[in-house]
Formats: structure tokens, C-alpha cells, sequence
């Protein structure tokens, strides 16, 4: 009996379920891997070119890395993936087919679909490239009901044991030290350099293959991710000797200096499958152990990987279709032009996208109160808003734009996902960055010529939907500072905002 295994390009986990039952059903003499790249798929979206490379190479890297272990793989190029799924059939005939569920709704549907049509038992494994996946802190829970990040980090926290004492209780005295993890980046502080890995030959032909396949996309010549098991390992052992030390402490700074700073960047591999979210975990939490690294670094790194990023898929798989469905505050506006050029006068704006447009990269703060935040304010469609950050970001699936964009940047879902809206005047971005000091608008003015728009749309944004964030008791203090705007100023706010997205 011939048994095919379809393994998706972001499951490349060498543990694979699926590999793992053929070997223990002692079925892998005539076990054939079948690996699909998909055109169709890929002009869904405007996809930047090193998505797409990081991607494919990592793809055909694994799939030599199972040849290496005497597997057969029929690695495949078609327009789309039935079309390949058909011909992989027709000319391995299998038995049956075992496939591992597709973190994301629109593939699961894809695969339940698959039965039906192909006429061979196909058996749909467990997706356990996610901790919310292994253990559901929740389960069954009611969709209309709201599980906080912060509840649902703390179950996972206890779950898995991470920065936690004998009694159960959390070590340092404090479930998270976030009041730590607020500091601008200061002026002599040395920014290590990344970790970069040289193509080889494979990446080479795969940047060459995505030039030629898909136009749209921009030469690359400066491709220098991990697409294997072992890059990627090495890239994590760079980020917790280089940049876990200061990664709590400046998470949330922002600089013109450098995008990266301290963040891990192993969130494309954690996608992929080429890094494990609870081994990164525990492995940050030894350093902290070891007294190498202070508690607030540790557990900013861990909330992100073992709340942010849980929290995130749960939400998606259970808020879906809805949240692609969401938006709160009306916005229907187009998304500007300069987003897919960089060219903006507002400083910020102008090094966010800049460097998203060449590297498909922005930390998490960036993308949250410099690129949300502006899109929330001027009233930008939810969808386009969402379509830009899929397109771009290396990192970007489904399963954590929707809730991510949809939820905590727009609070399109009016909610669900976010405990309040995430917007901010210029004060904040000044605060945390330095993007301020050579901008030509002024980030203390809220009206004028020279006024900062981040002002003017922030406190138009608070007039125009003042009723609706009232219900919302975390917003109290920011409404409280309208009344000390008189009428003359509200007008002018109005006007500014409607001047400036209407240019």
C-alpha cells in the first residue's frame, strides 16, 4: 500500500505528525511526501520578494533534508495546488493520504474538501506547531465570551511551567514586568549587529524563480535569512547572547537607527516550523535561571512568544470568519499611495515603510503605534489596512494578521480581540523614539501648518467617535482631556484631519 504525505510550506517541523505516524504504523517503504508551490496562491497579494523566497528555499531545503533520510518527495510546481494534488495522484496512486491541519481556516476548509473530491481516505492530524493547539487553556468556551490576553498568558504560563515557583506562584513576585519594558533607546547604547546567513546555491535558484514568476516583485540581492532547521538554531542562539539582555527593557523603543534593535526576529522561522515556540521559551527562561539575563527581558520574551503569539492563533481560530468581517468605527477610506512607496513627509511613517518596502520588517511597536495607529486615526478600510501588512511582512499568515490587525491595531472587531483602541498623539511616538527630532512637522503642535497630523487626527478621531469610546472604561482618561478643548479648536482639529486625508 502506498501512503502520501502532503506536507503544507509552513509545517516544516522535522517532528512532522504525519511522518511520525507513517514511521510508527511501519508504513514508510511506500511513503511518498508530496510539497507543493503554488502560483495561484502566491497572486493572492502583492507578496514581497524575500516572503516569498524565505519561504520556497525553506521549502526545498526541507524537502532535501527528507530525501537526505531516503524519503521520496514529489516536490511540485503548478498553477495551483488541486491541479498538483491531482497529478501527484495519478501518478503515485496512493492508498490514502495523511495531511497535518493547515493553521489557517481557509486551509482546514481546503483539506476537509479534499475526501470528497480525490476518493481516497485522507486523515487530517492535529496541528502542533502552536502551544494553544497541545493545550487549550479554555476549552469549549463560549464564542461571545472575552478571554483577556493577560488570563489567557497567565494559564499558559502555569501550564508549562515557565518563570514559575514551587507554590505555583510566579517567580519575582510579578506575572509580567511590562512597567520595566517602557524605555526610549538611549544615544550610546551599542545596537548589535544580526545574525546573516549567505545563500546557497538552492536560495539562489528560488531568487532567481520568484524574480521570473512574479514580476510584481522587486529584485533582491540582499537575501541573508535562515531557511533551515540549523540557520534558523543559529539565529536563535544569536538573539539570546546579543539581544535578550535588553529585549524587555527597549521592546517598545523605536529609532531611525536600526529596525531591529534588540527583537528576536524568529518570528518568519517560528512560522514555518523551523524553531519551536515552547523550546525558545525555556530555553530564554535558563538564561534567567543561570543569572545571566534580568527577569523583565526573560518575560517579555516569553509573553510574547508564549501569550502574544498563543493568544493570537486562539483568537483566530475561534473569532473566524468574523473577525475579517469587522469594523467598528465605519472607516472606509483608501489606503494611501505613499504605503507602497515610502514617500511621506511625516518622519515616522517614512522609516516604517521604507524599511517594510526593503526588508518586510518592522517590530512589533512600529507596526502597532506608528502603522495602526496612523491607519485607526485617518479612518483607513480595515481590509486594505490588512491587505498591506499580509503583503509585506515575512512573517505574515493569516492566522496572526487577522486578530493582530484586525483586532489590537484597527480594534476593527470592536473588542474581541484588544481591551481598547491603540492610538496615540504624537507625544507617544516623541516618548519612545527619535523619529521626531528631524521631522518637519512639529509633534508639540495640534493645529497649524507645521502641526504634527498624528495630533490633529487623534483628537479629531476622540471627537468624532466620543459616544461609542465612552463605553470603553479604559478610554476615560483620554476623553477627560477634551474638555479642554474649546470650539475653536475642535473645529480646527476637524479641519486639519480633513485637509490632511484628503492630500
Amino acid at each position: 500500500m502506498t501512503i502520501s504525505i502532503w506536507i503544507l510550506g509552513d509545517q516544516l517541523i522535522p517532528n512532522h505528525p504525519a511522518l511520525e505516524k507513517a514511521k510508527k504504523d511501519n508504513r514508510t517503504e511506500n511513503l511518498c511526501v508530496l510539497m507543493i508551490e503554488s502560483d495561484a496562491r502566491v497572486r493572492r497579494k502583492r507578496y514581497h520578494a524575500k516572503k516569498l523566497i524565505l519561504l520556497f528555499s525553506a521549502m526545498r531545503h526541507f524537502a532535501a533534508y527528507l530525501r537526505d533520510q531516503g524519503i521520496t518527495v514529489d516536490y511540485r510546481f503548478a498553477e495551483d495546488m488541486t491541479s498538483a494534488i491531482d497529478a501527484h495522484i495519478r501518478e503515485y496512486y496512493p492508498d490514502s493520504m495523511i495531511v497535518m491541519a493547515a493553521s489557517s481556516i481557509r486551509g482546514q476548509e481546503y483539506q476537509r474538501r479534499m475526501q470528497n473530491r480525490m476518493g481516497i481516505p485522507v486523515d487530517i492530524l492535529p496541528n502542533p506547531m502552536f502551544l494553544s493547539n497541545r493545550y487549550d487553556p479554555f476549552p469549549g468556551i463560549d464564542i461571545e465570551k472575552n478571554i483577556r490576553q493577560e488570563s489567557f498568558y497567565r494559564e499558559m504560563r502555569q501550564h508549562s511551567k515557565l518563570l514559575m515557583d514551587e507554590d505555583g506562584e510566579p517567580l519575582g513576585g510579578n506575572w509580567n514586568f511590562d512597567k520595566q519594558n517602557r524605555k526610549k533607546l538611549p544615544e550610546g547604547i551599542d545596537i548589535p549587529e544580526g545574525i546573516s546567513f549567505k545563500p546557497d546555491q538552492i536560495t539562489q535558484d528560488v531568487m532567481k524563480s520568484v524574480a521570473e514568476r512574479f514580476p510584481w516583485t522587486e529584485p533582491v540581492e540582499d537575501f541573508d535569512l535562515a531557511v533551515t532547521h540549523q540557520e534558523a538554531e543559529k539565529a536563535s542562539v544569536d538573539f539570546f547572547q546579543h539581544r535578550l539582555k535588553h529585549f524587555g527593557t527597549y521592546e517598545d523603543a523605536m529609532t531611525h537607527r536600526d529596525s531591529v534593535l534588540f527583537h528576536s526576529m524568529l518570528s518568519p522561522y517560528l512560522n514555518l516550523g523551523l524553531l519551536d515556540p515552547l523550546d525558545l521559551a525555556k530555553r530564554a527562561e535558563e538564561h534567567y535561571h543561570n543569572g545571566e539575563i534580568e527577569i523583565n527581558n526573560v518575560e517579555g520574551f516569553i509573553r510574547q512568544v508564549v501569550g502574544w503569539r498563543e493568544y493570537m492563533h486562539w483568537q483566530y481560530q475561534r473569532l473566524m470568519p468574523g473577525l475579517a468581517e469587522g469594523n467598528y468605527f465605519d472607516a472606509h477610506k483608501p489606503l494611501p499611495e505613499f504605503f507602497w512607496t515610502g514617500e511621506t513627509e511625516m518622519n515616522c511613517l517614512k522609516h516604517v515603510i521604507q524599511r517594510a518596502l526593503k526588508d518586510g520588517y518592522a517590530h512589533h511597536i512600529e507596526r502597532l503605534m506608528i502603522i495602526s495607529n496612523y491607519c485607526l486615526l485617518a479612518g483607513i478600510a480595515p481590509l486594505e489596512v490588512l491587505d498591506w501588512f499580509q503583503s509585506l511582512f515575512i512573517d505574515a499568515y493569516d492566522w496572526v494578521m487577522l486578530p493582530n490587525v484586525m483586532g489590537m491595531g484597527l480594534f476593527a472587531d470592536g473588542g474581541r480581540v484588544g481591551t481598547k483602541p491603540y492610538i496615540s498623539s504624537a507625544n507617544y511616538i516623541n516618548k519612545m523614539g527619535d523619529y521626531c527630532r528631524d521631522c518637519i512637522y512639529d509633534h508639540n503642535k495640534r493645529t497649524g501648518e507645521k502641526a504634527c497630523p498624528f495630533n490633529f487626527l487623534y483628537w479629531n478621531f476622540l471627537l468624532e467617535h466620543e459616544e461609542m469610546l465612552r463605553e470603553n472604561h479604559r478610554m476615560a482618561r483620554m476623553l477627560y482631556n477634551l474638555k479642554h478643548l474649546d470650539e475653536d479648536e475642535r473645529q480646527a482639529m476637524g479641519i486639519s484631519a480633513e485637509k490632511h486625508i484628503a492630500g
